[in-house]
């Protein structure tokens, strides 16, 4: 692996780990921003369900806004914001998207509790819902189906990989004098920039 690239991946890590000790109640809380075919943007809050040297993992729906989104253009920006941590700390991270394996879609999906994998078979996400006793009857439905049986996996949800082309840190100052660490990748090689607040 890059030193350099290691390097931003060791450092997003010890991040992570100082904002998962801190008072933030979310700290793997992202903003996931895609386009899609229209060239409108879009922009919404997940969790950060795993990250290594492949990329940053969250999962969802397939068939939602984003997952369609993704599906026509496989690029995405995620955004962390630990404003506990120091004056304030962001990583924002560009890259492409690729789909998970199965394989680890599956284990993560049997990870989660069994209401959470419920919903994923109850909720049309992103599409018109008539009412809310419309999910609610859907939710006891499938509840209903597998009741007494391990949950699958719906074949509709599973998880994106973004693999970083771009990681900043950006650390806050007194009087807006940022401090602010780039690292990007250009024809395969990894190079570090400091940039002006």
């Amino acid at each position: 692996m890059d030193p350099l690239y290691s390097a931003a991946l060791s450092t997003f890590a010890d991040l992570l780990a100082q904002a998962k000790q801190s008072i933030d109640p979310e700290p793997t809380a992202m903003t996931v921003a895609t386009v899609g075919r229209d060239g409108r943007p879009a922009a919404r809050t997940v969790l950060l369900k795993g990250f290594d040297e492949r990329g940053f993992v969250f999962y969802t729906n397939f068939s939602s806004r984003k997952g369609r989104q993704l599906a026509a253009n496989p690029q995405a920006a995620l955004l962390f914001h630990w404003r506990h941590l120091r004056e304030g700390v962001q990583v924002k991270i560009e890259g492409t998207v690729e789909p998970v394996s199965a394989e680890e879609a599956d284990t993560y999906f049997a990870s989660r509790p069994r209401g959470s994998q419920l919903g994923a078979w109850a909720s049309l996400q992103s599409q018109p819902l008539a009412s809310r006793e419309l999910f609610d009857q859907r939710y006891a439905d499938f509840e209903k189906q597998y009741e007494g049986v391990p949950v699958p996996r719906p074949p509709h949800w599973s998880g994106f990989r973004v693999v970083p082309e771009r990681i900043e840190f950006w650390y806050g100052a007194q009087f807006r004098l940022h401090e602010r660490q780039c690292y990007e990748r250009s024809n395969g090689v990894w190079s570090q920039v400091m940039l002006y607040p």
